[in-house]
């Protein structure tokens, strides 16, 4: 059968709290997070919309995931200008109808877009590297009703592990099996490739039933059933990069990683050492001019900067920095004799003198005042943190206010 890959419809469930990557997801949905200084969900999609696919449907549930996904990228016109996709994407959004589970977001969008050509499911907190001409051809060659993106994993007790054939036909799933009992290392990466006709199995009257009970979830409710029903359930085995960026370790792991292999020209800066991966961004003028100032004090040892690093449009960085495997967003200031090491930085965060940032993500419009140390920990947007506090292994939810010589260890302050 032939395919056009502007005939592939990509949809996006996003309806879950997000609750193990708070308080980042409070107020921000998921997919909207930003990761090397911009939204998450930015990754997947360009992946797909470099290979040909125009169409996206972001399956939102919620207010905050529908505000979030839609003031960001509303129909898809400043994606395309901002990547230079010609013709430009379309994005579309479910309508106004809470869903039951991920597998319940893709009936309603394929009932409501009226969708009968192939569909790819990807999820709202993936990023990953795959050949779509391979995945779509395996698909049809096989005949599948639906066809699993899988990866090799070592540690596969959190994920969905698929118990193979030879030819790759998926026996069964073990959901988050102990350790030693998982059937193979295959973990479902929540990739899924559809065929038209699910729309009837999910017309069904098992279906219908099952929607009754609220049970429309993939791993959980859906796969299973269609393993025993005996439809055809593939799996394809993916050899690039994917991350699951669930969890905020899940988050630094996956941004060093991206600051270590991403291709200079989607990094989006300018490389200020040949021989290191040291990426400043802008292109106006004024953002070219504080650039400029940045590097300036690189080259004098102003600011040491040892691995890999991110440093966004209109940021404002003081001397006797020391950065280390990190980004920092757009318009941040850093005050002199800061420390950030594996940490990421978002947009509009005020750090002030001899502060130390460590292994931890800070909010966007975040302020922390001078003398203070942040180790393991997650801020949240628009947090104020008073000078010569000591934050440890804990989490900070928006808009707190956190007093003078504070020190908080092991704590979440909601």
């Amino acid at each position: 059968m032939d395919w056009r890959p502007e005939d592939i419809k990509v949809i996006v469930p996003i309806g879950g709290e997000a609750t193990r990557l708070r308080p980042l997801t409070i107020e921000t949905s998921k997919a909207t997070v930003r990761l090397l200084n911009r939204p998450l969900i930015e990754f997947p999609i360009l992946e797909l919309a470099k290979q040909g696919v125009k169409e996206f449907i972001f399956g939102v549930r919620g207010y905050v995931n529908y505000k979030s996904l839609f003031d960001t990228f509303k129909e898809g016109i400043g994606f395309s200008a901002r990547y230079k996709i010609k013709p430009r994407v379309h994005f579309k959004y479910q309508p106004r109808v809470d869903s039951v589970g991920n597998a319940d977001s893709v009936r309603i969008n394929m009932e409501y877009y009226r969708v009968e050509d192939i569909t790819l499911v990807i999820q709202g907190d993936n990023i990953f590297r795959i050949d779509l001409k391979k995945l779509i051809d395996f698909h049809l060659s096989k005949g599948a009703m639906m066809t699993i993106v899988l990866k090799k994993w070592d540690n596969v007790e959190d994920f969905g592990v698929a118990d193979v054939a030879g030819d790759m036909r998926i026996r069964r799933f073990v959901e988050k099996p102990k350790k030693g009992e998982a059937p193979s290392n295959l973990i479902n990466t929540g990739i899924y490739v559809l065929s038209p006709k699910i729309r009837e199995v999910f017309g069904n009257d098992d279906m219908r039933e099952m929607l009754k009970l609220g049970k429309m979830d993939f791993g959980k409710d859906v796969i299973p059933y269609l393993i025993e029903k005996g439809y055809a359930v593939y799996g394809f085995e993916m050899e690039g990069v994917w991350f699951d960026v669930g969890t905020p370790d899940r988050y630094l792991d996956a941004m060093e990683t991206l600051l270590a292999t991403l291709p200079d020209n989607e990094i989006g800066g300018k490389r200020i050492d040949q021989d290191r991966r040291i990426f400043v961004q802008g292109s106006s003028p004024d953002s070219i001019r504080r650039r400029n100032i940045i590097i300036s004090k690189y080259k004098k040892g102003r600011l040491d900067i040892q691995g890999n690093a991110l440093i966004g449009r209109h940021c404002q960085i003081g001397n006797g920095i020391f950065i280390q495997n990190s980004t920092i967003d757009n318009f941040s200031i850093v005050e002199n004799n800061v420390k950030i090491i594996r940490s990421a930085v978002m947009d509009r965060v005020y750090i002030g003198r001899d502060v130390v940032i460590q292994n931890s993500i800070i909010g966007r419009h975040a302020e922390i005042k001078s003398g203070t140390k942040i180790i393991d920990s997650v801020i949240g947007d628009d947090v104020s943190i008073g000078e010569g506090s000591e934050i440890i292994r804990s989490r900070i939810y928006p808009h707190r206010i956190i007093n003078a010589g504070s020190k908080i260890h092991d704590t979440i302050l909601t």
